[in-house]
């Protein structure tokens, strides 16, 4: 019996409220004000690249993680009409796990091409949303988040850019983990984090057995790939420490 489960405890008590929020606050990052770089934020969608107020979230690039929804990019392209960055970088391939692009999940109608690769689907969200190609740098054999993380970090030293400031759109649940990443790879990087929500959210997570699959997943992953064996540049920071 799970303690989450409000049917067999006739609702949830006040202990199980508190490991929820702490799971919660340290799962769900929401570093930019909700409403900024959004169709309803003060200028996104609305002014083109470089026109309008800029954000104190003004970063150099923004990173996208590889995924099938089309609401990361859109995010990102939004973002980037706003003036918060000047470059994106879509990272991916396909999931490792399945071996090829997973297709588009949601918005078909819209997005319903034949696509390779993640990166390769991003890369026209972003375009259809406005984002100038010259802009995105294609990042598209990463198979999984760490790789997204490193080789955007190898893309970018092959053209000479070293980001102070940083943002990564990725998937609400999916924050930490892409934090901790990146924060790896790019030690001198300050990141913000635009996160997009879908069925999963900060407020919903813990009462569908999916919710709880996805965050307590998460969990798992941040327990047990952040190690010396798994993960190269954690053992270069221990060595450095």
């Amino acid at each position: 019996m799970s303690i989450w489960d409000e049917r067999a405890c006739g609702g949830i008590c006040m202990m199980d409220m508190r490991i929820i929020n702490d799971i919660t606050d340290f799962i769900f990052l929401e570093d930019i004000p909700a409403g900024q770089g959004t169709e309803k934020g003060d200028s996104a969608g609305e002014a083109g690249h470089g026109e309008g107020m800029r954000s104190a979230a003004e970063a150099d690039v923004i990173f996208i993680p590889g995924g099938s929804y089309p609401e990361l990019p859109e995010r990102a392209a939004q973002l980037w009409k706003a003036g918060y960055a000047p470059y994106v970088v879509p990272s991916g391939r396909y999931s490792i796990t399945i071996g090829r692009f997973a297709g588009v999940k949601s918005k078909v109608e819209k997005y319903g091409k034949a696509y390779a690769t993640e990166c390769e689907f991003y890369t026209d969200v972003l375009q259809i949303n406005g984002v100038a190609p010259d802009c995105i740098f294609q990042e598209d054999e990463a198979q999984f988040t760490a790789e997204n993380a490193r080789f955007s970090r190898r893309l970018l030293d092959a053209k000479g850019l070293h980001p102070k400031k940083a943002i990564i759109c990725c998937k609400a649940y999916h924050s930490r983990r892409c934090l901790m990443y990146y924060q790896l790879c790019f030690p001198d990087t300050e990141f913000l984090i635009a996160p997009v929500s879908g069925k999963v959210t900060r407020e919903n997570w813990y009462r569908t057995e999916a919710g709880l699959q996805r965050v307590l997943g998460e969990l798992a992953r941040l327990g047990t790939q952040f190690t010396p064996e798994h993960t190269p540049e954690m053992a270069e920071a221990m060595k450095l420490g």
